[in-house]
C-alpha cells in the first residue's frame, strides 16, 4: 500500500447510489454464510478457478458431509456449497484452511479474480497468465486496504484472447501483441501500457485507488461511477508513477461485447499432453461427476492434477494424455457432462430458483428442464425473479418467471427487446425458447452461458 498520497480527487457517483445501499456488503463467503431458503451457503473464492485434484477432493467431501452433496458453479469461477448446517461453520473454515483454499480470513471475500481458462494449454493466447494470478492473489491478501473491497469487485487476467475482458472486471490486465502488459480500468477504452514484470502490482494499486476515490460514496464496483473513468484513471497512473512503475496511456483493444467459452471437447495445443473441457448443466455438479473430474485430472504421472472452473460454469481438465482422451472424454459424458456444442444443455444456464430462494417465483430448473430443447445460436438464462441474478453479458435470450408465468425476450448486446408472456407450459416455453435463440443451427452452436 502506498504511502504519503496526496488527497484522493471525489468521484462523481450516480445519483442515489449511497442511499440505495445502507446497510454493509452482504455477500456470501466461507467465514459468513447466507442463510437461503434451503439452508446456510458458503461461497468459496477460488482465484482463476484454479484447484488442485486433492482441494477439489475437499471441496466435494465438505459438500456431501455438511450440505446438499453438490456443488454449484458461479459466473467468476467459485464454487458455492448449499444447504450446510447452520453450525458448521467452524468446521468448514478449518478444512478449507488447512487444504490451503483460505490462505487469508480477512481477504477471503474479495479474492475474485478471473482468468482466461486455457492460458498456457493451446498455444493460443499471446502469454500464460497463471503467474500474474498467483502474484496477484498474494498481493490482495498482503494489503490492508483491499479488506474494503466490495465482495463484488472483479479482477480479470486475459492472456490476449479476449475471453475475460468481455466480463467487465474492475480491473483488467491484458496481453498486447506487442509486448508488455495493459492495465483496463472498469469499460475505460484507453489502457496503461505497463512493463509485464509490474503488471500484477499495478492491478493492486489500481484496486486501491479506488477505494481511496470512491471511500463514503456507497460505490462498490467501477462501472457505477457516472463519471467516465477519466478521473480514477488519472489519479491510478499518479500512483503508478510514485511507485516507480512507468504508465503510458494508449487505446486498448476493442472490449468484446459477449466473452468465449471454451468449446467443449478436447483441446489441442503444442504439448504432449491435451486438456478436455466441459460444460455444467446448470452449474450444478452432483458428487460422482466431481469424482471423475478429478479422476481425469490425476492422469499425470506424479497423481497430481487440477481442475481450472470456468466462469461460464464449465471446467478444463488440464494434462489428460493425448492417447487416452477420447476414452476420458467419453467417461465425462457418460457422468453427465456437456462434452460437445451439439448437447442440448449447451448454452442453457439457469439461477437456483425455487426453493433455494425465496424471492424466487418458480423453479427455475426443473422448468429449463422440462422445457429443453434443441441448441440454438445464443446462449439462454432463466430466472426466477426480476434480479436475473448470475445473467450472461451481450447477447442472450432472457426466461424471468412472472406471476402467471414466464416472460420471453431477447437481449441483443445489452439492448432487451418487448417481453413475449408464456404461460408455464413445458411444451410452449419449449417452443418460445427455441424461437428466440434461432432455433436449431448447425452453422453456428450455442456457446456456454457467459455468466
Amino acid at each position: 500500500m502506498l504511502a504519503a498520497m496526496p488527497p484522493p480527487a471525489t468521484l462523481p457517483v450516480p445519483t442515489g447510489a449511497a442511499s440505495v445501499r445502507d446497510r454493509g456488503d452482504a455477500c456470501p463467503g466461507t467465514l459468513r454464510l447466507h442463510r437461503a431458503d434451503d439452508g446456510a451457503l458458503a461461497r468459496i473464492r477460488i482465484p482463476g478457478g484454479v484447484l488442485s485434484a486433492a482441494q477439489a477432493d475437499v471441496v466435494r467431501e465438505l459438500a456431501e458431509r455438511l450440505g446438499d452433496g453438490e456443488l454449484h458453479l458461479t459466473s467468476r469461477g467459485n464454487v458455492q456449497l448449499r444447504g450446510l448446517r447452520p453450525d458448521c461453520g467452524g468446521e468448514l473454515a478449518s478444512r478449507l484452511g488447512e487444504s490451503g483454499l483460505l490462505p487469508s480470513e480477512r481477504h477471503e471475500r474479495v479474492r475474485n479474480i478471473v482468468a482466461s481458462p486455457l492460458s498456457g494449454l493451446d498455444g493460443l493466447g499471446r502469454r500464460d497468465i497463471r503467474p500474474w494470478l498467483a502474484t496477484l492473489d498474494e498481493l490482495v491478501c498482503a494489503s490492508d486496504l483491499t479488506t474494503e473491497l466490495s465482495g463484488r469487485f472483479l479482477f480479470a487476467l486475459d492472456d490476449g484472447r479476449g475471453d475475460v475482458d468481455a466480463l467487465g472486471a474492475d480491473v483488467t490486465l491484458l496481453t498486447p501483441a506487442d509486448g508488455d502488459a495493459a492495465l483496463r480500468i472498469g469499460q475505460a477504452g484507453t489502457v496503461l501500457r505497463i512493463p509485464d514484470e509490474h503488471a500484477p502490482r499495478a492491478a493492486l494499486i489500481a484496486a486501491e485507488t479506488f477505494l481511496d476515490t470512491a471511500r463514503g460514496s456507497g460505490v462498490w464496483r467501477v462501472a457505477e461511477l457516472r463519471a467516465d473513468g477519466g478521473v480514477l484513471l488519472d489519479q491510478v497512473v499518479r500512483r503508478l508513477r510514485q511507485a516507480g512503475i512507468p504508465a503510458t496511456r494508449t487505446p486498448g483493444p476493442v472490449r468484446p461485447a459477449r466473452s468465449a467459452a471454451p468449446s467443449p471437447g478436447i483441446v489441442d495445443g503444442p504439448y504432449g499432453t491435451v486438456a478436455l473441457s466441459v460444460g455444467v448443466p446448470l452449474g450444478r455438479v452432483g458428487a460422482e461427476q466431481w469424482r471423475a473430474l478429478t479422476r481425469a485430472a490425476r492422469q499425470r504421472e506424479d497423481g497430481g492434477g487440477e481442475l481450472r472452473l470456468t466462469p461460464w460454469r464449465g471446467v478444463v481438465v488440464p494434462g489428460v494424455e493425448r492417447a487416452r482422451a477420447a476414452e476420458t472424454l467419453d467417461a465425462l459424458e457418460a457422468a453427465g457432462l456437456i462434452t460437445g456444442v451439439r448437447s442440448p444443455w449447451a448454452g442453457v444456464g439457469a439461477c437456483i430458483g425455487r426453493p433455494g430462494c425465496a424471492k424466487s417465483l418458480a423453479d427455475v430448473r426443473a422448468g429449463a428442464t422440462a422445457a429443453l430443447g434443441p441448441v440454438g445460436t445464443l446462449p439462454v438464462y432463466w430466472s426466477g425473479c426480476e434480479r436475473r441474478c448470475g445473467h450472461p453479458r451481450g447477447s442472450w435470450v432472457d426466461v424471468v418467471a412472472a406471476p402467471d408465468g414466464y416472460r420471453v425476450s431477447l437481449v441483443r448486446d445489452g439492448e432487451r427487446h418487448a417481453p413475449q408472456p408464456v404461460p408455464d407450459s413445458p411444451a410452449a416455453l419449449a417452443a418460445a425458447v427455441a424461437g428466440a435463440r434461432g432455433g436449431l443451427d448447425e452453422r453456428r452452436p450455442a456457446p456456454c452461458p457467459g455468466t
